[in-house]
């Protein structure tokens, strides 16, 4: 890797990590090829990137960023998922670090909030941005529904009661 591929990867990385909402570190332990293909599927299908960077280079990266703590973690063969939903990145690799013990969690941040491992499980463990958006959605249509609900009850009451008049002066 040359100077200027070097320095194209620094701003990438600090682009990356201006824009996303979490950054979790990873260490990897001996995964394969097709392990670490299936990691990067099943981030993707999060809405998660997983990114293997050489230490040196994210840690200048990270400088001047929210995640700029982030720093001491970078020890090792290390790689970072990154997500803008809070959950999704911190999800996904709990998810893979449950079937594969050569993936390890390190910690993460959520901003200038800085997590260890336990911390990232925990976080992992809340619903996603997007099953909050629907639960609220429920809970305001509620309201609605039962009261559309109740204020159709005596309409029909009352014309089945009309119904049954009609029927029984016919007969």
């Amino acid at each position: 890797m040359d100077r200027s591929q070097k320095a194209e990867s620094v701003a990438e990385l600090n682009r990356t990590f201006n824009e996303v909402g979490v950054v979790v570190v990873t260490r990897n332990l001996g995964l394969t090829v097709a392990q670490s293909t299936q990691l990067r599927t099943k981030m993707r299908d999060a809405g998660a990137s997983f990114k293997v960077s050489k230490n040196k280079l994210a840690k200048i990266a990270l400088e001047g960023t929210d995640y700029a703590g982030l720093s001491d973690l970078l020890t090792g063969p290390t790689a970072l998922a990154t997500s803008a939903d809070p959950v999704a990145a911190a999800k996904a690799a709990v998810d893979f670090a449950k079937t594969n013990d050569k993936f390890e969690i390190v910690g993460g941040a959520m901003g200038k909030q800085l997590l260890d491992a336990e911390g990232v499980k925990a976080l992992a463990s809340l619903p996603s941005l997007d099953e909050l958006r629907g639960k609220i959605v429920g809970l305001l249509v509620a309201p609605a529904t039962k009261l559309a609900t109740v204020t159709q009850a005596p309409a029909a009451q009352l014309a089945r009661v009309l119904n049954a008049y009609a029927s029984k002066e016919a007969a």
